[in-house]
């Protein structure tokens, strides 16, 4: 066969950088938590791109574009301390029910730190932006459901 038609470079595989991680418009606000596990995130890639020899070509492209995103977010990170108030903000534990009687709580941080499985949820989710700057008892329509505030925790 022709070497025209292999996709790979004489003598072996050829690995290009990997594309960058799209790296969000809105503002890269984080919680301590979230500004402490970015930083972690950082540091472990460090390690990683420390430890790899020439021959990892993969995990050298992998770690380089994480470590391009990671570092960059570490860069643009806004720390947002705890806010006192009565009404619904970034960092905020909130209890809603939902029209059918389902009660969900969740805390409000940043794009990196959100894990709805773990009960928190980005400050620019859809839920999050229709609840900020509401209070206790406060209804609002997400995706067509009215949620109402029960409880308001600062974070």
């Amino acid at each position: 066969m022709s070497i025209a038609f292999v996709r790979e470079k004489e003598g072996g595989e050829a690995f290009e950088d990997l594309p960058d991680r799209p790296i969000s418009p809105h503002t890269n606000f984080v919680t301590p938590a979230g500004l402490e596990q970015i930083e972690k995130e950082v540091a472990r890639l460090q390690a990683e791109q420390a430890k790899l020899t020439p021959d990892d070509k993969a995990d050298t492209a992998r770690v380089t574009r994480d470590l391009r995103y990671w570092t960059t977010r570490l860069g643009t990170a806004q720390l947002v301390e705890a806010v006192e108030g009565d009404t619904v903000h970034f960092g905020s534990t909130v209890t809603v029910q939902r029209e059918d009687d389902a009660r969900q709580t969740f805390h409000i941080v940043g794009e990196d730190e959100a894990d709805p499985a773990k009960g928190s949820i980005a400050y620019v989710a859809p839920l999050a932006r229709a609840i900020t700057g509401k209070g206790v008892g406060d209804v609002v329509e997400v995706n067509g459901q009215e949620v109402e505030i029960l409880e308001i925790k600062a974070g």
